[in-house]
């Protein structure tokens, strides 16, 4: 009977070699970062892609609003100034004012008869064309700069003056804004005397004396 060497010992310490080289092999492949990894596919290129694009478009229409906003906030500010402007300039005419510095009535006793009794007409002062013009011609005779020098009003300093002859303490209380601030001129004389002569007696037309 032939005897084999035993050498099974050789073997296995080979063989348990070789299976932990290659298990080491095995697991350095498998833990090593892949090649083609870091290399971006064409999918994630689109997508960033399309993620900036949308990005930007985003950006522009948020501008846009923005500028929008502003160009309409201005407009409606200037808008707004501009009819703040219009009523200011609007509430400050006044009536009078504007008759006053209107060029449409003569520089005689009928266009300061006419120009009078526009005024009084703003300001709800009762009184005729005749009414005034008769007045007019019984007190002055029509002059404007005409004076009373011997009435009691004269003896005390204060001498009636102008179409109506008024005096000056009458003219203060009775003087209608926006006329000139004369004793002696024509309309304003003749608007304060009717004020007067409306609080007194209802109109003027019903003064046929001194009054």
């Amino acid at each position: 009977m032939t005897t084999t060497p035993r050498n099974t010992p050789s073997l296995r310490k080979t063989a348990i070699a070789g299976i932990a080289t290659a298990g080491a092999a095995a697991c350095a492949l498998t833990l090593a970062p892949h090649a083609h990894a870091a290399e971006p596919t064409p999918a994630t290129t689109v997508s960033a892609a399309a993620i900036t694009t949308a990005a930007i478009t985003k950006q522009a229409h948020h501008t846009e609003k923005t500028a929008t906003h502003h160009t309409t906030k201005t407009t409606k500010t200037t808008a707004k100034n501009t009819t703040a402007k219009k009523t200011t300039s609007t509430k400050h005419t006044d009536p009078v004012t504007a008759i006053v510095k209107s060029t449409k009535y003569s520089n005689n006793l009928d266009g300061w008869i006419r120009e009078a009794l526009a005024i009084m007409k703003t300001k709800h002062i009762p009184g005729s064309y005749n009414g005034l013009h008769r007045n007019i011609m019984r007190e002055s005779s029509g002059n404007p700069h005409a004076q009373n020098n011997w009435d009691v009003n004269a003896k005390n300093g204060i001498p009636s003056k102008g179409l109506l002859q008024v005096i000056q303490p009458t003219f203060d209380t009775y003087h209608v804004k926006g006329t000139k601030n004369s004793l002696t001129d024509p309309v304003a004389n003749i608007v304060a005397a009717a004020n007067y002569a409306a609080d007194k007696y209802g109109t003027m037309d019903n003064v046929n004396s001194a009054y």
